[in-house]
């Protein structure tokens, strides 16, 4: 098998050595470079229309580190690429372990180490079948998402975009989606609200039983009328102002105390 790769750094001398260090072992690690980038953004609109086998990716990059990155990879991609770190920096470590990372590479990367890393990375590609790539893609994202992430993750039209978290005003659920609201725009994404909610409720705060609003865009609170779906009828119900929203949001009972607190 040759080993298709995908080379993501920020630095241009170290894509230019991993290439010639990829080169150095082809003949004994068949492998082929089918995309390279500097940024988060073009390596994950490329990584989705080139499905490479392995990423090999720095952690420490501007914007979007590389645990990070490598979540996003897992949430979007039926068979998301065996991910080998590569850093300046060991103290990095033990976090791409804990978020099941296939290697960590130690630059400036020697060519045997490398070779011994993709080989046994080749090996484990080529024993995954459609059921176990599934199940395996479901424990890391599980993992993953136990630290908090600074981007949310949005497939659109075969290509993934990154939506910084603190852009979002408020999240509401709508039927199967949630929309992500921000400043300029909205987009849909396959979560669920509650998990969301406990995994940031320092960003987070729920008004109402479908919506989060951000904590830092919350303005204050003004009466205004909402639609009681037990009785059908209009009542009088307290409503989030929020920063760069049109319209106030309504604030359920159960939620009022909490919200009260904040604005007090």
């Amino acid at each position: 098998m040759t080993a298709k790769i995908f080379l993501l750094d920020d630095e241009t001398p170290a894509r230019a050595r991993m290439r010639m260090l990829l080169s150095d072992i082809a003949a004994t690690c068949p492998n082929e470079i089918v995309g390279e980038a500097a940024g988060a953004q073009d390596a994950l609109d490329a990584i989705m229309a080139c499905s490479p086998d392995i990423v090999l990716l720095d952690v420490q990059m501007p914007g979007l580190g590389g645990i990070e990155f490598a979540r996003h990879l897992l949430q979007n991609m039926p068979l998301p690429p065996m991910v080998i770190f590569v850093s300046a920096h060991d103290m990095y470590a033990l976090q791409a372990f804990e978020v099941q990372a296939f290697d960590y590479l130690l630059k400036p990367v020697r060519a045997q180490r490398l070779q011994e890393a993709l080989l046994r990375a080749v090996s484990v590609r080529e024993k995954l079948n459609t059921d176990s790539t599934a199940e395996l893609t479901h424990q890391l994202s599980v993992q993953l998402n136990a630290s908090q992430r600074q981007y949310f993750s949005v497939l659109e039209r075969g290509r993934i975009l990154l939506v910084p978290v603190k852009d979002v005003i408020y999240i509401k659920a709508e039927q199967k989606y949630l929309t992500l609201y921000t400043v300029n725009q909205s987009y849909l994404i396959e979560e669920a609200l509650q998990a969301i909610e406990s995994e940031m409720p320092a960003v987070f705060v729920r008004i109402h039983r479908n919506t989060l609003i951000a904590r830092l865009a919350l303005t204050g609170v003004e009466r205004g009328m909402e639609l009681d779906e037990q009785s059908g009828k209009m009542t009088e119900a307290w409503q989030a102002i929020l920063r760069d929203c049109k319209a106030p949001l309504p604030i359920s009972r159960r939620a009022w105390p909490t919200i009260k607190a904040l604005v007090k």
